[in-house]
Protein backbone atom coordinates (compact mmCIF):
# COMPACT_ATOMS: atom_id res chain seq x y z
CA UNK A 1 0.00 0.00 0.00
CA UNK A 2 1.90 2.91 -1.08
CA UNK A 3 -1.02 5.14 -2.50
CA UNK A 4 -1.03 8.37 -0.63
CA UNK A 5 -4.01 9.53 1.65
CA UNK A 6 -4.92 13.15 1.54
CA UNK A 7 -6.06 14.17 4.98
CA UNK A 8 -8.30 17.60 4.91
CA UNK A 9 -8.73 19.18 8.52
CA UNK A 10 -11.06 22.30 8.56
CA UNK A 11 -10.22 24.78 11.27
CA UNK A 12 -11.74 26.99 13.37
CA UNK A 13 -11.64 28.31 16.58
CA UNK A 14 -10.65 24.92 18.08
CA UNK A 15 -7.15 26.38 19.79
CA UNK A 16 -8.53 23.68 22.56
CA UNK A 17 -8.90 20.65 20.81
CA UNK A 18 -6.35 20.99 17.52
CA UNK A 19 -3.28 19.76 19.17
CA UNK A 20 -5.15 16.22 20.10
CA UNK A 21 -6.33 15.91 16.46
CA UNK A 22 -3.09 16.97 14.45
CA UNK A 23 -1.40 14.67 16.76
CA UNK A 24 -3.41 11.26 16.13
CA UNK A 25 -3.43 12.52 12.31
CA UNK A 26 0.71 12.56 12.58
CA UNK A 27 0.78 9.73 14.35
CA UNK A 28 -1.12 7.26 12.25
CA UNK A 29 0.74 3.95 11.84
CA UNK A 30 -0.08 4.91 7.93
CA UNK A 31 2.80 6.97 6.64
CA UNK A 32 2.41 7.94 3.58
CA UNK A 33 -0.50 11.09 4.17
CA UNK A 34 -0.81 14.71 2.47
CA UNK A 35 -2.58 16.35 5.54
CA UNK A 36 -4.31 19.86 4.42
CA UNK A 37 -5.03 21.50 7.40
CA UNK A 38 -7.33 24.53 6.36
CA UNK A 39 -7.47 27.64 8.91
CA UNK A 40 -10.85 29.00 8.13
CA UNK A 41 -9.96 32.37 9.18
CA UNK A 42 -9.99 31.18 12.94
CA UNK A 43 -9.91 34.51 15.01
CA UNK A 44 -7.73 32.24 17.98
CA UNK A 45 -3.95 30.42 18.01
CA UNK A 46 -5.11 27.94 15.62
CA UNK A 47 -3.61 29.41 12.47
CA UNK A 48 -0.33 29.73 14.80
CA UNK A 49 -0.33 26.25 15.73
CA UNK A 50 -1.26 24.61 12.63
CA UNK A 51 2.13 26.26 11.12
CA UNK A 52 4.01 24.63 13.33
CA UNK A 53 3.05 21.48 13.47
CA UNK A 54 3.82 22.13 9.89
CA UNK A 55 7.31 22.82 10.54
CA UNK A 56 7.62 19.92 12.19
CA UNK A 57 6.17 17.24 9.71
CA UNK A 58 6.93 18.18 5.79
CA UNK A 59 3.77 16.36 5.24
CA UNK A 60 1.64 19.29 6.56
CA UNK A 61 0.43 21.61 4.42
CA UNK A 62 -1.51 25.03 6.06
CA UNK A 63 -3.71 26.86 3.48
CA UNK A 64 -5.44 29.92 4.91
CA UNK A 65 -8.42 31.82 3.68
CA UNK A 66 -11.29 34.12 4.66
CA UNK A 67 -13.88 32.73 7.38
CA UNK A 68 -16.47 30.83 4.89
CA UNK A 69 -17.78 28.22 6.63
CA UNK A 70 -16.95 24.49 6.88
CA UNK A 71 -18.30 23.32 3.78
CA UNK A 72 -16.03 26.55 1.95
CA UNK A 73 -13.17 25.32 4.23
CA UNK A 74 -13.47 21.34 2.82
CA UNK A 75 -14.10 22.46 -0.86
CA UNK A 76 -10.81 24.39 -0.54
CA UNK A 77 -8.55 22.30 1.22
CA UNK A 78 -10.07 19.64 -1.72
CA UNK A 79 -8.97 21.80 -4.49
CA UNK A 80 -5.56 21.11 -2.96
CA UNK A 81 -5.82 17.52 -2.79
CA UNK A 82 -3.82 15.35 -4.57
CA UNK A 83 -3.41 11.79 -2.94
CA UNK A 84 -5.12 8.78 -4.05
CA UNK A 85 -7.71 9.01 -0.91
CA UNK A 86 -9.13 10.99 1.36
CA UNK A 87 -10.50 11.42 4.37
CA UNK A 88 -12.22 14.48 6.32
CA UNK A 89 -11.39 14.75 10.03
CA UNK A 90 -13.33 17.63 11.84
CA UNK A 91 -10.84 19.60 13.98
CA UNK A 92 -12.49 18.78 17.26
CA UNK A 93 -12.32 15.08 16.47
CA UNK A 94 -9.42 12.74 16.83
CA UNK A 95 -8.23 9.22 15.40
CA UNK A 96 -7.04 5.69 16.95
CA UNK A 97 -3.68 5.47 15.31
CA UNK A 98 -4.39 2.70 13.20
CA UNK A 99 -7.68 4.15 11.53
CA UNK A 100 -6.31 4.75 8.28
CA UNK A 101 -4.05 1.88 7.70
CA UNK A 102 -6.95 -0.29 8.83
CA UNK A 103 -9.61 1.68 6.40
CA UNK A 104 -6.59 1.35 3.39
CA UNK A 105 -6.43 -2.09 3.82
CA UNK A 106 -10.04 -3.16 3.87
CA UNK A 107 -10.58 -0.90 1.04
CA UNK A 108 -7.61 -2.58 -0.98
CA UNK A 109 -9.23 -6.11 -0.06
CA UNK A 110 -12.65 -5.17 -0.92
CA UNK A 111 -11.51 -2.95 -4.15
CA UNK A 112 -14.22 -0.48 -2.29
CA UNK A 113 -14.59 3.54 -3.31
CA UNK A 114 -15.47 3.81 0.16
CA UNK A 115 -14.65 2.62 3.65
CA UNK A 116 -16.66 3.77 6.83
CA UNK A 117 -15.21 3.07 10.37
CA UNK A 118 -17.39 3.02 13.29
CA UNK A 119 -16.66 5.63 15.62
CA UNK A 120 -17.46 6.87 19.42
CA UNK A 121 -19.40 9.30 20.76
CA UNK A 122 -16.34 10.97 22.49
CA UNK A 123 -17.31 13.06 25.90
CA UNK A 124 -14.41 14.18 28.22
CA UNK A 125 -14.78 11.61 30.37
CA UNK A 126 -16.24 8.86 28.71
CA UNK A 127 -16.90 7.29 25.06
CA UNK A 128 -20.67 6.07 23.86
CA UNK A 129 -20.65 3.31 21.53
CA UNK A 130 -23.28 1.70 19.70
CA UNK A 131 -22.47 -1.80 19.73
CA UNK A 132 -26.02 -3.17 18.45
CA UNK A 133 -25.50 -1.08 15.05
CA UNK A 134 -21.49 -2.07 14.80
CA UNK A 135 -21.26 -5.52 16.32
CA UNK A 136 -17.20 -5.57 16.78
CA UNK A 137 -16.60 -9.23 16.70
CA UNK A 138 -18.59 -8.75 13.05
CA UNK A 139 -16.73 -9.06 9.59
CA UNK A 140 -17.27 -6.17 7.69
CA UNK A 141 -20.21 -5.19 5.98
CA UNK A 142 -20.37 -4.53 1.86
CA UNK A 143 -23.06 -2.49 0.45
CA UNK A 144 -23.73 -1.79 -3.69
CA UNK A 145 -25.65 0.27 -5.38
CA UNK A 146 -29.35 0.88 -4.59
CA UNK A 147 -29.47 -0.93 -0.69
CA UNK A 148 -26.55 1.82 0.22
CA UNK A 149 -28.75 4.15 -1.08
CA UNK A 150 -31.24 2.83 1.45
CA UNK A 151 -28.91 2.38 4.02
CA UNK A 152 -27.99 6.27 3.77
CA UNK A 153 -30.97 7.19 3.86
CA UNK A 154 -31.93 5.45 7.12
CA UNK A 155 -28.69 7.00 8.32
CA UNK A 156 -28.06 3.88 10.93
CA UNK A 157 -25.47 1.81 9.80
CA UNK A 158 -24.23 4.31 6.87
CA UNK A 159 -24.02 7.36 8.10
CA UNK A 160 -24.35 10.82 5.65
CA UNK A 161 -21.08 12.16 7.72
CA UNK A 162 -18.50 13.13 5.50
CA UNK A 163 -15.94 12.16 8.06
CA UNK A 164 -14.62 8.82 8.99
CA UNK A 165 -14.95 7.64 5.84
CA UNK A 166 -11.71 6.93 3.32
CA UNK A 167 -12.81 8.09 -0.32
CA UNK A 168 -10.97 7.71 -3.75
CA UNK A 169 -10.12 11.24 -4.37
CA UNK A 170 -11.69 10.94 -8.25
CA UNK A 171 -14.87 9.85 -6.66
CA UNK A 172 -15.23 12.95 -4.90
CA UNK A 173 -12.97 15.48 -6.57
CA UNK A 174 -15.84 17.44 -8.64
CA UNK A 175 -18.91 17.06 -5.89
CA UNK A 176 -17.96 19.92 -3.77
CA UNK A 177 -20.19 20.58 -0.30
CA UNK A 178 -23.24 22.89 -0.69
CA UNK A 179 -21.92 26.50 1.52
CA UNK A 180 -23.62 28.24 3.68
CA UNK A 181 -25.50 25.70 5.03
CA UNK A 182 -25.14 23.42 8.43
CA UNK A 183 -25.92 19.96 8.23
CA UNK A 184 -24.04 20.08 4.69
CA UNK A 185 -23.34 16.53 4.86
CA UNK A 186 -27.00 15.96 4.15
CA UNK A 187 -26.92 17.94 1.06
CA UNK A 188 -23.77 15.79 -0.16
CA UNK A 189 -23.30 12.13 0.97
CA UNK A 190 -26.35 10.69 -1.49
CA UNK A 191 -24.61 12.69 -4.59
CA UNK A 192 -21.35 10.58 -3.49
CA UNK A 193 -23.00 7.31 -3.14
CA UNK A 194 -24.64 7.05 -6.08
CA UNK A 195 -21.23 7.40 -7.90
CA UNK A 196 -19.92 3.89 -5.45
CA UNK A 197 -19.88 0.86 -6.70
CA UNK A 198 -19.22 -0.93 -3.50
CA UNK A 199 -19.12 0.73 -0.09
CA UNK A 200 -17.52 -1.26 3.03
CA UNK A 201 -18.60 -0.86 6.32
CA UNK A 202 -16.33 -1.64 9.03
CA UNK A 203 -17.66 -2.73 12.50
CA UNK A 204 -13.98 -1.51 14.16
CA UNK A 205 -14.83 1.79 15.85
CA UNK A 206 -11.28 3.79 15.36
CA UNK A 207 -13.20 7.58 15.00
CA UNK A 208 -13.56 9.52 17.94
CA UNK A 209 -16.56 12.04 17.28
CA UNK A 210 -16.18 14.48 20.33
CA UNK A 211 -19.58 16.02 21.86
CA UNK A 212 -18.95 19.69 22.31
CA UNK A 213 -21.08 21.78 24.96
CA UNK A 214 -20.26 24.68 21.96
CA UNK A 215 -20.99 22.96 19.23
CA UNK A 216 -23.78 24.09 16.58
CA UNK A 217 -25.53 20.73 17.86
CA UNK A 218 -26.05 21.58 21.17
CA UNK A 219 -26.93 25.20 20.77
CA UNK A 220 -30.15 25.34 19.11
CA UNK A 221 -31.49 27.76 16.43
CA UNK A 222 -33.06 28.13 13.63
CA UNK A 223 -30.26 27.30 11.33
CA UNK A 224 -30.67 23.72 12.62
CA UNK A 225 -33.59 23.31 9.85
CA UNK A 226 -31.27 23.30 7.01
CA UNK A 227 -31.13 19.50 8.10
CA UNK A 228 -35.26 19.66 6.66
CA UNK A 229 -33.96 21.61 3.62
CA UNK A 230 -31.42 18.83 3.45
CA UNK A 231 -33.82 16.10 3.66
CA UNK A 232 -36.41 17.78 1.29
CA UNK A 233 -33.83 18.34 -1.56
CA UNK A 234 -32.29 14.35 -0.95
CA UNK A 235 -36.30 13.41 -1.35
CA UNK A 236 -36.40 15.41 -4.78
CA UNK A 237 -33.23 13.50 -5.92
CA UNK A 238 -34.51 9.84 -4.27
CA UNK A 239 -37.66 10.42 -5.85
CA UNK A 240 -35.99 11.24 -9.52
CA UNK A 241 -33.39 8.21 -9.21
CA UNK A 242 -34.50 5.59 -6.43
CA UNK A 243 -38.49 6.03 -6.48
CA UNK A 244 -38.74 2.67 -4.57
CA UNK A 245 -36.71 4.38 -1.27
CA UNK A 246 -39.65 7.50 -1.27
CA UNK A 247 -41.31 6.13 1.80
CA UNK A 248 -37.56 5.09 3.57
CA UNK A 249 -36.96 8.61 2.78
CA UNK A 250 -40.41 10.17 4.04
CA UNK A 251 -39.87 8.28 7.53
CA UNK A 252 -36.73 10.42 7.89
CA UNK A 253 -38.54 13.44 6.88
CA UNK A 254 -41.27 12.82 9.49
CA UNK A 255 -38.91 12.04 12.17
CA UNK A 256 -36.98 15.13 12.02
CA UNK A 257 -39.45 17.30 11.37
CA UNK A 258 -41.44 15.97 14.55
CA UNK A 259 -38.29 16.49 16.42
CA UNK A 260 -37.75 20.13 15.50
CA UNK A 261 -41.32 21.27 15.99
CA UNK A 262 -40.41 19.87 19.57
CA UNK A 263 -37.07 21.54 19.47
CA UNK A 264 -38.55 24.98 18.51
CA UNK A 265 -41.08 24.91 21.32
CA UNK A 266 -38.74 24.50 23.67
CA UNK A 267 -36.73 27.19 22.70
CA UNK A 268 -39.66 29.35 21.55
CA UNK A 269 -37.83 32.71 21.79
CA UNK A 270 -36.31 31.49 18.35
CA UNK A 271 -39.27 30.98 16.62
CA UNK A 272 -41.61 34.02 18.35
CA UNK A 273 -44.02 34.32 15.91
CA UNK A 274 -43.97 30.54 15.33
CA UNK A 275 -43.31 30.80 12.14
CA UNK A 276 -40.99 27.80 11.58
CA UNK A 277 -43.42 25.64 13.44
CA UNK A 278 -45.95 26.60 11.31
CA UNK A 279 -43.96 25.54 8.35
CA UNK A 280 -43.38 22.19 10.10
CA UNK A 281 -47.36 21.76 10.90
CA UNK A 282 -48.06 22.87 6.87
CA UNK A 283 -45.69 20.38 5.26
CA UNK A 284 -46.93 17.50 7.39
CA UNK A 285 -50.63 17.88 7.15
CA UNK A 286 -50.48 19.31 3.38
CA UNK A 287 -48.73 15.83 2.60
CA UNK A 288 -50.49 14.01 5.33
CA UNK A 289 -52.03 11.30 2.47
CA UNK A 290 -48.32 10.46 1.45
CA UNK A 291 -46.91 10.57 4.61
CA UNK A 292 -49.07 8.48 6.66
CA UNK A 293 -48.74 5.47 4.11
CA UNK A 294 -45.04 5.56 4.14
CA UNK A 295 -44.93 5.56 8.24
CA UNK A 296 -47.70 2.59 8.08
CA UNK A 297 -44.72 -0.25 9.25
CA UNK A 298 -43.51 2.60 12.40
CA UNK A 299 -46.27 2.53 14.77
CA UNK A 300 -45.21 5.08 16.97
CA UNK A 301 -44.77 7.24 13.81
CA UNK A 302 -47.74 6.34 12.70
CA UNK A 303 -49.29 7.39 15.76
CA UNK A 304 -46.98 10.47 16.24
CA UNK A 305 -48.23 11.87 12.80
CA UNK A 306 -52.13 11.01 13.66
CA UNK A 307 -52.07 13.13 17.02
CA UNK A 308 -49.97 15.71 15.64
CA UNK A 309 -52.47 16.32 12.59
CA UNK A 310 -54.77 16.58 15.48
CA UNK A 311 -52.82 19.23 17.31
CA UNK A 312 -49.00 19.37 17.44
CA UNK A 313 -49.16 19.22 21.20
CA UNK A 314 -50.95 15.89 21.50
CA UNK A 315 -48.04 14.52 20.25
CA UNK A 316 -45.76 16.32 22.67
CA UNK A 317 -48.71 15.08 25.45
CA UNK A 318 -47.50 11.08 24.11
CA UNK A 319 -43.84 11.64 24.20
CA UNK A 320 -44.62 12.73 28.08
CA UNK A 321 -46.41 10.12 28.33
CA UNK A 322 -44.18 7.42 26.76
CA UNK A 323 -41.20 9.08 29.01
CA UNK A 324 -43.39 8.63 32.58
CA UNK A 325 -43.97 4.75 31.65
CA UNK A 326 -40.16 3.58 30.70
CA UNK A 327 -39.55 5.51 34.02
CA UNK A 328 -41.88 3.93 36.07
CA UNK A 329 -41.13 0.59 33.96
CA UNK A 330 -44.03 0.08 32.58
CA UNK A 331 -42.74 -0.37 29.21
CA UNK A 332 -39.46 -0.97 28.38
CA UNK A 333 -35.82 1.50 28.00
CA UNK A 334 -35.10 2.06 24.31
CA UNK A 335 -31.82 0.48 24.47
CA UNK A 336 -28.88 2.30 25.63
CA UNK A 337 -25.64 2.88 24.01
CA UNK A 338 -22.35 0.95 25.28
CA UNK A 339 -20.56 3.35 27.96
CA UNK A 340 -17.01 3.26 28.58
CA UNK A 341 -15.30 5.46 31.15
CA UNK A 342 -12.04 7.51 30.09
CA UNK A 343 -8.71 6.71 32.08
CA UNK A 344 -7.96 10.19 33.72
Amino acid sequence: MNETVSVVVPIYKVENYLSRCIESIVKQTYKNLEIILVNDGSPDNCGMMAEQYAKEDSRIKVLHKENGGLSDARNYGMSHVTGDFTIFVDSDDWLDEKLIERLMAIGNKFQADVVQAAFYYAYDDYLLFDSKLYPKEKHPIIYHNKELMKQLVMNERVKNFAWGKLYKTKLIKDIPFKKGVLFEDVFWAHLVMQQVNTFVLMNEPLYYYYQREDSIVANYSSRNLDIIKGLLERHDFIENHYRDLSDQSYKMIVKTQLIHYNLLLRNREKDYEGSYRKEIEFYLKTNYSKLIRAVEQEKLLKRQLKLFRIHPYFNILLLIILKVLRKINVINQPKRLERIELKK
